[in-house]
């Protein structure tokens, strides 16, 4: 497996990005020594999160939500602050 130093992964880092997504992993090392190593996720792995509705069920908004802390906003206005 291909090593890297910091400087040349970060130099060259869309290039390694890719050659590892397409299945050739590599390590990335400081002074000679291995930290991490880069390899390709498994696509059954990824969440899709980009669509609508993916927190369905996760969070409530209250029914006032538009008028949350008015009074405070208009107050805080009015005296200038």
């Amino acid at each position: 497996m291909r090593s890297v130093n910091i400087h040349e992964a970060k130099t060259h880092l869309s290039r390694l990005v890719e050659q590892a997504a397409r299945g050739e992993p590599f390590i990335i090392a400081k002074a000679g020594r291995p930290l991490v190593k880069v390899v390709p996720i498994d696509p059954a792995d990824v969440k899709a999160t980009g669509r609508i509705g993916f927190l369905d069920g996760e969070i409530a908004v209250p029914e006032d939500f538009d008028s949350m802390g008015r009074e405070e906003i208009e107050r805080l206005f009015e005296r200038g602050e």
